[in-house]
């Protein structure tokens, strides 16, 4: 951050919060580099050291507020020694040589998304011997709903219970805390399902199971982004996807391993998920608490700093990023003083147009990851095979495929989520996959005791899969992680997780019975022309966010729903014909940009009733 930087927070310090001018001032981005700079100002940088009991590093702090405020070039900043000089210039060079404390610390995010793929996964053998141990195994109504309504237990409780459990327990206990309380009650409810003697009671532990996979998946992706330097954040974002999906690929291989067990073999599929929770409730501690907790409970910017350390490669870079972070909370604590109440952040997310428009958006990458139809594959794969003439050993070892081919899927989006963008990965891959799903369909039309049946049935499956893993699979967390703004950024992550876990809940709960009416071939049709609902929801209602910094993405849902949809309608749609249809290579997309019609939206977007 530049001197020119401070100079606008001044601005913005001296415009009474609300008015449309300080709205207007806000938005804008930063002054540029080539503004007139003035000498810094160190008196500030004595006063936050002293009053925050960090003045034994004062000289630190002294050259990190010449970095983030003046244009001094990094080689002549005041007694910059060369270890930090060159730990500096590793952040662009170099930006994965980072401290062994911050692999360890996403080491242990990983274990805790390992452990939600695994949890989810394991009702997918369980479900070969949970309706005959319980006696539902027939086809009726009610034994369908029943096994409907224990495999989507843990959704509907995520969606009632643990998204929203996680903000208050963060708010406690910080990020750590979540996450052990979360791995805690995971850890006595799949026991407690292994156990189980009753259906009822099965369906107890596993709404249990899922209020603390709500907790972990709201709290471990935040955690681990907010300890990531910048520049590799969205590498490390993706690693939930990534690291969740060998978690379910994991819950495969078990459910295989334990297949020779007899009839309670279900009770070890159940418990599986047992076992990377017990390192995670182990390590979780030797992890530094985020820092960002620190500064938002409390203002404690020593303990902020301290933690910043050990994720860091020199003490400077701690400091640059905490002085930084000050200067932007001084900033907005000037603008807007007010104590906003976790309801009134809830509605805010939605009386707010800006803020209305990110959790359309959000909604829609959520929504479509469920209608695309992963998940009835990933909880049912084993039961999908089975009706289509695998052995059961056969259909367990065909959803280890399955779930490999899903881990491995998932790597490609750590390149691709920043090359080709976020909107365009969906809309590149939804086409596909909706007819892979239907070739899928179609391919239970071939008789059973022919090879190609098996053949085209698996592999159609696994293709799907390996278009699903780059793109729907994760795209959804990461784009709902950023398209909020700081204020409303955990209460809008926790809806998105509900609101994923309300339709996983209602898929979940009716694929029985659409399996049993419909069969194959009809259930999966369902869901191809599902896949093409989304990809209109996804093109109508998704911004691109790609590179887009904080400031950007204010321009970009700034724009009224209205615009948008007309752009893509009459702009993009046209301009994409004539490109890949028509193949006429000079075809021009004019970018919709804001400028202008933007301050004049920023002025009046509080009064403003159009879409969301």
């Amino acid at each position: 951050m530049s001197k020119p930087a401070a100079d606008h927070y001044e601005s913005l310090a001296s415009i009474p919060a609300g008015s449309s001018a300080h709205r207007d001032l806000s938005a804008t981005e930063l002054p540029s580099d080539g503004d007139i700079p003035r000498p810094v100002d160190l008196g500030d940088v004595h006063c936050f050291v002293q009053r925050h009991h960090l003045a034994h590093h004062t000289v630190v702090f002294e050259k990190a507020a010449i970095i983030v405020l003046g244009e001094t070039p990094l080689s002549s900043v005041p007694g910059i020694t060369a270890t930090e000089l060159r730990a500096l210039q590793q952040e662009t060079e170099n930006k994965w040589k980072q401290p062994k404390t911050l692999y360890f610390t996403i080491l242990v995010c990983s274990i805790g998304a390992v452990e939600q793929g695994w949890a989810q996964t394991a009702m997918n053998g369980a479900n070969l011997g949970i309706p005959k141990a319980f006696g539902i195994d027939s086809n009726s109504k009610h034994d369908a709903f029943l096994l409907g309504l224990i495999n989507s237990g843990i959704f509907l409780s995520v969606c009632l219970l643990g998204a929203w459990l996680s903000g208050p327990i963060n708010h406690r206990l910080g990020r750590r805390g979540a996450v052990f309380v979360g791995s805690l009650i995971c850890l006595v409810s799949n026991t407690g399902s292994s156990l189980s003697l009753n259906w009822p009671q099965l369906l107890a532990f596993r709404f249990i199971l899922g209020a603390g996979l709500g907790i972990n998946a709201s709290t471990v992706s935040v955690y681990a982004a907010e300890v990531t330097p910048p520049l590799i954040r969205g590498g490390i974002a993706v690693s939930w996807q990534l690291w969740t999906a060998f978690g379910i690929f994991l819950g495969f291989v078990a459910n295989t391993a334990v297949y020779n067990y007899g009839d309670e073999a279900w009770r070890l599929q159940l418990a599986g998920p047992v076992l990377p929770t017990i390192p995670l409730l182990l390590t979780v501690y030797f992890c530094p608490e985020s820092p960002q907790w620190f500064v938002k409970n409390g203002q404690r910017y020593n303990l902020a700093f301290q933690s910043l350390c050990r994720v860091r490669n020199s003490e400077l870079q701690a400091a640059k990023e905490i002085y930084s972070t000050y200067l932007l909370r001084r900033a907005q604590s000037k603008l807007d003083s007010r104590e906003v109440s976790w309801s009134k952040k809830i509605a805010e997310l939605f009386t707010i147009p800006r803020n209305r428009r990110a959790i359309t958006a959000s909604y829609v990458v959520m929504l479509s990851q469920q209608l695309c139809g992963i998940n009835i594959i990933a909880y049912y794969s084993s039961t999908i095979f089975a009706d289509s003439g695998f052995s059961a050993f056969g259909a367990l070892l065909a959803s280890c495929v399955f779930g490999f081919v899903n881990f491995l899927g998932a790597f490609p989006a750590v390149l691709t989520m920043d090359t080709f963008g976020r909107r365009s990965l969906l809309l590149l891959t939804l086409p596909m996959m909706a007819v892979t799903m239907l070739g899928a369909g179609f391919s239970f039309n071939i008789p059973a005791d022919r090879p190609a049946h098996f053949g085209f049935v698996a592999a159609l499956i696994y293709l799907f899969c390996a278009l699903y893993s780059p793109g729907m699979g994760p795209v959804p967390f990461t784009y709902s992680a950023e398209v909020f703004p700081l204020s409303h950024r955990e209460i809008g992550m926790s809806f998105a997780v509900a609101t994923a876990s309300f339709w996983a809940t209602v898929l979940s709960l009716t694929f029985p019975r659409i399996l049993t009416v419909l069969q194959p071939q009809g259930a999966f049709a369902l869901y191809a022309a599902l896949n093409i609902v989304a990809l209109v929801l996804v093109f109508l209602f998704v911004p691109e966010t790609r590179l887009k910094t904080l400031d950007e993405l204010d321009h970009v849902f700034s724009i009224p729903t209205r615009t948008f949809i007309k752009y893509q309608l009459t702009e993009y749609l046209s301009w994409f014909t004539r490109r890949y249809i028509l193949w006429q290579k000079n075809a021009d997309l004019h970018p919709l940009t804001v400028g202008e019609e933007y301050q004049a939206l920023v002025e009046t977007d509080y009064e403003e009733e159009d879409m969301p």
